[in-house]
């Protein structure tokens, strides 16, 4: 196996280490916890586009769709109730991690696992069995919990895991099988939706019980991290982990560093107010601006709505749900590349070509659909061409998104959180994602009555968070200081 000498979270110092058989092992059995985030975006947006599941909970939305042949194109999926349901996971996902943080600072990232994988599991049963829009509602919340957990420690677990050299790679799974959970469940809507008699809907959404179980399973013989083993006092285990995790014996200089850190950590009572800390306030900035920005891109309108929103744009059931298949090929093999790249080429790097290539292909996606479509949102008959260049431009967006964005979201603050707030703060991170994609999910429906003006707003979004990637350090540091100002004027007010 290579081995490598890398650079500490939090440190700045460069500890040696293996990229062992069993670290590589361990790595991937804990990314499979984005298994469940994937598998939902997924499988969500597949159902809302199946006339049985619309016929039985979203009457309104399914006469819309089927009898009144002149509404608005871009209005036909307008529902409130309907976006409740895609979007109360989001609240409950952002809720949970707040408490997600706690338990994995306590009592470790297994147990956060653990947790994620039952309330996941639980979430699944109930959505399989619903009789009504209140168990809809109530399973998608419980999946939210499900997602708080996973998402709170996975990437922890991840970064803390892998040899500093290979974090890159290895972290960069979790967001690989998040990829993989999206194509394997709109692999499933297209086959499911075929199903006669219109019960494919609860195979798609009692199928999450699988991903649940792997996680589940999976947190259950999964070894703990050094950092949790130290955090909770269990020392001499902890060396032991850290010597077999990296594949040498001499772990002293990163063994020593890890227990300074855990002591400093607990000196520190109150994490959430700690964070407010001059000194980690650029760890802060990042942790919001990061996940703010990755959702301002207007991924999960794509990824999350896929099936719907190419349902919108004129193409057929089988179609639509076929183009989200195609989407999902694109989206697992683009984080592919950033596995590849991300250690080789650097964040910065992908964030700019990422973004570029992203606010291009939202600029001619939304002249195309604006040409076709116009004001009133009546396309006509639509050409073969046409339908073509939409998911080209779509799955290039997709592709720029998959291997920059996507993945270094979750990966970039994981590692920049110094272990006495790396809890508190990786909640924030969540935290963040999860208000944006519940708020962009509401202004998507508000806004979907007019789906060009829509993609020029994450358009302008992603020629912002381009600058900002683009800035010199000297530009950062302003930005920083500029933050710290406002948060100063923040806390004189308040308290």
């Amino acid at each position: 196996m290579p081995a490598g000498v890398g650079i500490g979270p939090g440190t700045g110092k460069e500890y040696p280490g293996n990229l062992t058989l069993f670290v590589t092992v361990t790595c991937i059995v804990a990314a499979m916890g984005g298994l469940i985030f994937g598998y939902d975006i997924g499988i969500s947006g597949g159902v809302t586009s199946m006339a049985p599941f619309l016929r039985k909970f979203f009457p309104d939305v399914y006469r819309k769709q089927e009898d009144d042949k002149s509404t608005n194109q871009y209005c036909k999926f307008d529902s409130q109730k309907l976006t409740m349901f895609t979007s109360s996971l989001y609240l409950a996902a952002l809720l949970s991690s707040l408490v997600a943080s706690t338990v994995t600072r306590k009592f470790g990232r297994k147990l956060s696992m653990f947790f994620g994988g039952v309330l996941f599991c639980t979430g699944a049963i109930i959505n399989g069995a619903a009789k009504n829009v209140g168990m809809l509602i109530i399973g998608r919340m419980l999946l939210g919990f499900g997602i708080g957990f996973a998402n709170q420690s996975v990437p922890l677990y991840l970064s803390e895991t892998a040899p500093y050299k290979f974090r890159g790679a290895l972290n960069i799974g979790f967001q690989l099988s998040i990829t993989i959970g999206i194509l394997v469940a709109n692999i499933l809507n297209y086959f499911f939706a075929k199903i006669k008699g219109g019960w494919g809907w609860r195979l798609s959404l009692g199928g999450a019980m699988v991903p649940a179980l792997i996680i589940t399973i999976g947190s259950v013989v999964l070894p703990d991290t050094p950092n949790s083993l130290i955090e909770r006092g269990r020392n001499d285990e902890a060396k032991a982990k850290l010597r077999r995790i990296r594949g040498i014996d001499n772990v002293e200089e990163e063994f020593s560093d890890l227990v300074y850190a855990s002591e400093m950590s607990k000196k520190v009572e109150h994490p959430w107010t700690n964070l407010l800390r001059r000194k980690y306030r650029p760890h802060l900035t990042m942790a919001i601006l990061i996940p703010f920005f990755q959702q301002l891109t207007g991924i999960n309108v794509i990824m999350f709505y896929a099936p719907v929103l190419f349902k919108t744009l004129g193409f057929g059931d089988d179609a639509s749900l076929m183009s989200a298949v195609i989407t999902g090929i694109v989206n697992v093999g683009a984080t592919v590349v950033s596995i590849y790249g991300v250690d080789k080429w650097g964040r910065r790097f992908l964030f700019l070509e990422g973004g570029t290539q992203m606010f291009i292909c939202q600029i001619i996606i939304t002249i195309f659909i604006a040409i076709k479509f116009g004001v009133n949102g009546q396309p006509g008959e639509l050409p073969k061409w046409y339908a073509v260049v939409v998911v080209l431009f779509i799955c290039i967006y997709v592709a720029g998104f998959a291997w920059s964005w996507g993945p270094l979201g979750w990966l970039v603050p994981s590692e920049i959180f110094p272990l006495e707030i790396r809890s508190a703060a990786q909640s924030i991170n969540v935290s963040v994602n999860m208000i944006f994609t519940f708020i962009i999910a509401q202004v998507f429906r508000l806004r979907r009555c007019r789906l060009y003006g829509r993609i020029i707003g994450f358009g302008g979004s992603i020629f912002l968070m381009m600058q900002l990637q683009a800035s010199r350090w000297e530009r950062m540091q302003g930005l920083l200081k500029l933050c710290d100002h406002i948060i100063n004027v923040v806390l004189r007010c308040c308290l």
